[in-house]
């Protein structure tokens, strides 16, 4: 067999864009130390990213740093799908800093890079053809925000959050690490292909307990990226003590980069019958948890931090038909990933969005604040109250907000077509849960104000408008994606099936 790998340079131009953005950040900001051109370098090599991902995606699926027939590097549909999302969702994120960079609150040079970097994680995490390019390229997203979450000067609830942060992710990558080391002893092989090929081909292997512990500690390692129940605990804190730019990032592009992961290992490497099981377990637990104690949720962050919990336990959901004799056919099984890629694309937009809202209804620089803070908003900022609720709206999967809504019924089709009919109920009736504290939020956004105090306008008078300005850029464009996405759902679908 021939040993040199071959490479295609076109397959990994979106892994180049991504990582020169990152050099040039650098390079930006020790020679100009303009944070103004440091900032716009950083939004133009995210751009460039995603529309290098969707023109290499568009030529077809393309492959490198390949050994006979496995493959390091796989440039898919659905590589192309999740480096364009990644890279857009840094480009929003970079635009909703915009006011904190600017007053000062984080080093601008430092925060771009290490956003950049994060990206480059991203966009090579969808291509991941094995386990070690797919552990690297987490590590690589997750990383930096080790650091971008304690990086607002003087906060100690920051700092806090970061150590959190920190602790339980390198717990997370060392169970994932173990799990895939046993992988490899059983198999001998490291490509995702490969490794379920052979669990394929040769049943005694499932059988053995290195394989169980193997499959358990790599699903364990990824529900932390996830944030699923009972691996969960780590994100309410974590998102509420970070900037809140950073919060959206974590509950985007992170979340989804853990999905992305997650989905590979158990669609190429691990068998069915024992991730199924598992990932319905999950899949309950997590939606069920995220949505009750959201209920009860008084601060923005931490109520958008157990929402976006229990949005995983429906990302999951599809994957728990994996029990079920009829779950595991192919048609099911395309169906099930297909959906599951989907609700994360669409679920990612609406968060954004979310965040955005709250960022343009509140100081710059400042934290979520309260509900009670967002009380009466859209009366006072009727555009930026009008795409907050839409998108609060959507992620309740209830109409105009047809982003949300076709996601979730994407979710329950899938379930219905691999027999988890209990399943679907399960998912139907923690969408009802939810509509009690998306339409709360939505209705206090119009409620009356009880003080004037709270009618107050944002503090930074004249030189606040411009600013805030940026913010209400990245909610138009990001309210505008969202209402795309639910008139044409199928595009997403389309290229999620890929």
């Amino acid at each position: 067999m021939n040993t040199v790998q071959s490479v295609d340079s076109v397959a990994l131009l979106p892994a180049y864009l991504a990582a020169g953005t990152a050099v040039l950040v650098l390079i930006t900001d020790l020679l100009l130390a303009r944070p103004r051109a440091t900032i716009v370098v950083a939004a133009l090599g995210a751009l460039g990213t995603a529309v290098g991902a969707a023109l290499v995606g568009a030529g077809g699926d393309r492959r490198t740093f390949c050994v006979g027939a496995d493959c390091s590097w796989v440039f898919d549909g659905r590589a192309a799908l999740v480096g364009a999302v990644v890279a857009l969702l840094t480009l929003g994120v970079l635009g909703l800093s915009v006011p904190a960079l600017r007053a000062g609150r984080s080093p601008v040079g430092e925060y771009c890079f290490l956003l950049a970097c994060s990206m480059t994680g991203g966009v090579v995490l969808g291509a991941a053809g094995d386990l070690i390019t797919l552990i690297v390229a987490l590590e690589t997203l997750t990383l930096p925000l080790y650091v971008l979450v304690g990086l607002r000067r003087g906060s100690l609830a920051s700092a806090e959050a970061a150590v959190t942060f920190f602790v339980v992710s390198v717990v997370a990558t060392t169970l994932t690490l173990l799990g895939a080391a046993l992988l490899y002893a059983v198999t001998g092989g490291l490509h995702l292909d490969r490794v379920g090929a052979l669990l394929a081909e040769r049943p005694e292997l499932r059988d053995l307990p290195l394989t169980t512990a193997a499959v358990a500690l790599v699903l364990v390692g990824l529900a932390f990226k996830v944030a699923a129940v009972p691996l969960h605990a780590w994100a309410p804190a974590t998102y509420d003590g970070a900037p809140l730019p950073v919060a959206a990032y974590l509950s985007t592009a992170s979340k989804l980069g853990g999905v992305v992961a997650l989905l590979a290992v158990v669609q190429r490497a691990l068998p069915a019958d024992q991730t199924g099981p598992v990932l319905a377990v999950l899949a309950v637990l997590t939606m069920t948890v995220g949505n009750l104690v959201a209920l009860r949720q008084r601060r923005t962050v931490r109520l958008l931090a157990w929402s976006s919990v229990a949005q995983a336990g429906y990302i999951l959901a599809p994957l728990g038909a994996l029990a079920l004799v009829a779950g595991r056919t192919g048609e099911a099984r395309d169906a099930a990933f297909a959906a599951a890629v989907a609700y994360a694309v669409f679920f990612v937009v609406l968060e954004l969005a979310a965040f955005a809202g709250v960022t343009a209804l509140r100081p710059a620089g400042a934290d979520g604040g309260t509900l009670d803070d967002l009380r009466g908003a859209a009366r006072r900022h009727p555009w930026r109250g009008a795409a907050l609720g839409l998108a609060l709206v959507g992620l309740a999967g209830l109409p105009p907000g047809l982003a949300g809504l076709f996601a979730k019924v994407t979710v329950v089709r899938a379930l219905l077509d691999g027999g988890a009919a209990w399943l679907a109920l399960v998912v139907a009736v923690n969408a009802v849960i939810g509509l009690a504290y998306y339409l709360r939020v939505t209705a206090a956004l119009w409620a009356p104000t009880a003080t004037s105090a709270q009618a107050a306008p944002l503090p930074g008078g004249a030189a606040a408008v411009p600013l805030v300005g940026v913010v209400a850029v990245v909610l138009a464009v990001t309210t505008v994606v969202a209402v795309v996405l639910g008139v044409a759902p199928q595009l997403v679908l389309d290229l999620a099936g890929r």
